[in-house]
Order: structure tokens, then C-alpha cells, then sequence
């Protein structure tokens, strides 16, 4: 299986998106931002950074990208894509999911390691999670409160969209302590922790087991694919 990982100007994580590709074991394609030409792959990774510096409303330049075009019409006809943070933003900006990320209610930049608790395990991204189970996940951003209308978010509780929630603590505001949504088909994913920090022992969060030791975020990729088999 082959995941392409797109690479947009003030990308940061797409090296680190295509590790965490070949450690699920797939065959990981970089992809740039300016070409129309998706190689050929079988899912795709939007990655966290400051794409265009975050000018305008952070991903909302980057969605405009020309192979935006291409993601999106991928995304229509039922491909994986997982948006991280940055890349989570262009999904919203991009209308791919709903609501928008906004400033964090304390106004400042965070980094941490999370508790998730996985509310939705049926999607192209989530499977190989149990519902209810609680994991770990690297976060950092100064925009990450998730927002959407209320009727919005009522609808999204409604018909379990919301596929991880923060636990133990909010750490940006976000509405219902959502990090992680998807769109009604359950092919596009997107949230703000960056599993693909916690891929590979000795690099992932610390655990009860030893330092370093995380690798929750493994099974987001292995997860897709499962979903392509």
C-alpha cells in the first residue's frame, strides 16, 4: 500500500509523517503541494506546520493549493485522508470537515503530551482502536480550539463524528473537548495531536513501561491500512 504525504511551504512533520508511514508498513510518497499528480496512492497524509506561515487563517492558503483539487476529489470518491493539526485545518478550510480551529482560549502556544479517548472506531483512521479506550499523543499548537455553531456541533454528537476527545484536561478550549472529527462517510479524519510523534519506541510519550515509550500513534496508520486491504 502506498500513503502519500503532501508537503506544503511551512511544512514541519511531513519527514516525520512518512516515518511513521513506513513503520506501519506501508510504502510511504512524498508529495508536493504544487503538482496535480497524486502518484497513484492509496491514502493520504495532510501534515502539521505553518503552511504559508500561517498568514490569512492558518491552512486556509494552503487549501487552495492545486493539489487541493486532486485531495479533495480523492477524498469524494472514498480515499483515506488524515489531516494533523496544520493539515487539519486544511480539511476544515477545504470543507472536507466541518467547524474551524481558532485561537487557544489561553492564547498561547502549548506543547504537551495528551490523553485521548477514542470516541468513534469505525473510521479509516481509527479502527484498530477500542471505543472508549484512552491513549497518548503528542500535541503542540497556538490554534487549535476546535469551534463549530452549536446546531453544528449537536449534529456531529448526534451521529458520533467526533473520533477522539481530549481527557484530564482541555488543553486549547475546544468546544466539547473535541480533538478530532470526521466527515460522514468516515474516510477523512482530522485532529490536532500529532500521532505520527508516537510511531517508533524511544521517540513516542512516556509510559508506565518506560521513557519514551509511546507508540499509540502507530495505530492511526496502521488503521488505514486496514481500511485499503
Amino acid at each position: 500500500m502506498r500513503i502519500g504525504v503532501i508537503t506544503f511551504p511551512g511544512s514541519l512533520d511531513d519527514r516525520d509523517a512518512l516515518r511513521a508511514v513506513r513503520a506501519a508498513g506501508a510504502e510511504a510518497v512524498a508529495l508536493w503541494h504544487g503538482e496535480h499528480d497524486l502518484q497513484g496512492v492509496d491514502a493520504l497524509v495532510l501534515p502539521g506546520g505553518f503552511s504559508y506561515g500561517d498568514y490569512l487563517r492558518c491552512g486556509a492558503i494552503a487549501s487552495l493549493s492545486p493539489i487541493m483539487t486532486e485531495v479533495v476529489e480523492a477524498a469524494g470518491r472514498g480515499m483515506p485522508v488524515l489531516g494533523i493539526c496544520n493539515g487539519f485545518q486544511m480539511l476544515t478550510e477545504a470543507r472536507l470537515l466541518p467547524g474551524g480551529l481558532i485561537r487557544n482560549d489561553h492564547g498561547m502556544f502549548l506543547r504537551r503530551d495528551q490523553r485521548l479517548r477514542v470516541e468513534n472506531a469505525a473510521t479509516a483512521w481509527s479502527s484498530a482502536f477500542e471505543h472508549g479506550e484512552q491513549i497518548v499523543v503528542p500535541m503542540k499548537n497556538g490554534e487549535g480550539s476546535y469551534t463549530a455553531s452549536a446546531a453544528e456541533l449537536e449534529r456531529l454528537e448526534g451521529e458520533g463524528r467526533i473520533v477522539f476527545r481530549y481527557v484530564g484536561v482541555n488543553p486549547n478550549g475546544s468546544a466539547n473537548d473535541i480533538a478530532g472529527v470526521t466527515n460522514e462517510r468516515g474516510n477523512v479524519v482530522g485532529l490536532m495531536p500529532h500521532p505520527e510523534h508516537a510511531t517508533e519506541p524511544g521517540f513516542g510519550p512516556d509510559t508506565s513501561a518506560a521513557m519514551r515509550s509511546g507508540v499509540d500513534g502507530l495505530r492511526f496508520f496502521q488503521s488505514a491500512l486496514a481500511a485499503l486491504v
